[in-house]
């Protein structure tokens, strides 16, 4: 998709809705950072929508209301888009129903809310979303299907989550495992770099891409989708990415902050 975009700054001028990460953006672990719930009500004040993405798959849309709201964060449901929606768009646009998922409980019931049963033995695909709720029967059991046979889809690419003492495991740490140990990659990864994520949004809202900006900080996930999805994306330096890091990268953001409080 060509990216005709006019050039922008800390002003946001011209944006009439921003995307916005979670971990490493808006909190690093439990704490919020620094400046983010001003920037939030500064959001509210100028009129522009505001929608919180993650792809950490590991809770639902209910625990991310709660975890938001418990950090001073007003957010209702349709204000959250996760990469479990968008898996769940996908396993239900190929027929999928039978599943073994590894993932947590939290992720388990939003799959199990629309049918999908998550702990089948003869399933048509193996699941993979961010487990903090991992156990070796769980990687053995997912195993056994994928040498077998069984397909694999994963939630979103995420190498790492970020951590406020440094980056943890994330689903692409367990892509990587399962391939060392069965030889299986993925046949789809959901969630973010897919600009479908986003771009359902902007035409529900009647808005041009060009009028969003998606904030976040990992650029082959948050930058990637912003420049497929052809919208703004601003890089921040409170999470994954680093300056060195955008010296290497593909894409080139529209603009790049140490910290979302330093927008608007």
């Amino acid at each position: 998709m060509e990216n005709k975009l006019a050039e922008i700054d800390e002003s946001l001028e011209g944006i009439k809705c921003v995307f916005l990460d979670l971990d490493g953006t808006i909190y690093l672990g439990g704490k919020l950072i620094s400046g983010a719930l001003e920037f939030l009500n500064r959001c509210d004040e100028r009129g522009i929508k505001k929608y919180f993405l993650s792809n950490n798959s590991s809770k639902g849309v209910k625990e991310y209301m709660k975890k938001l709201a418990d950090l001073g964060i007003g957010a209702q449901k349709k204000d959250i888009l996760l990469s479990t929606h968008d898996l769940l768009a996908w396993l239900g646009g190929n027929e999928i129903n039978e599943t073994y998922l590894v993932g947590t409980k939290g992720m388990a019931r939003m799959l199990e809310e629309k049918g999908i049963s998550t702990t089948s033995e003869n399933p048509q695909y193996v699941v993979l979303g961010y487990d903090t709720q991992i156990t070796y029967e769980k990687l053995e059991v997912a195993s056994v299907h994928l040498h077998n046979g069984v397909p694999l889809v994963a939630s979103h690419p995420d190498m790492v989550c970020p951590g406020p003492n440094g980056g943890l495991p994330d689903v692409g740490a367990y892509l990587a495992l399962f391939k060392t140990t069965t030889g299986v990659d993925p046949q789809h990864i959901c969630g973010k770099p897919n600009p479908g994520m986003i771009l359902h949004k902007v035409s529900e809202l009647g808005l041009e891409a060009n009028e969003c900006a998606m904030i976040g900080d990992r650029i082959y996930t948050d930058l990637a989708m912003a420049e497929a999805a052809g919208c703004h994306g601003i890089l921040v330096l409170t999470g994954e990415a680093t300056l060195d890091d955008l010296k290497l990268a593909p894409q080139t953001p529209s603009l790049v902050v140490n910290s979302i409080a330093d927008l608007l």
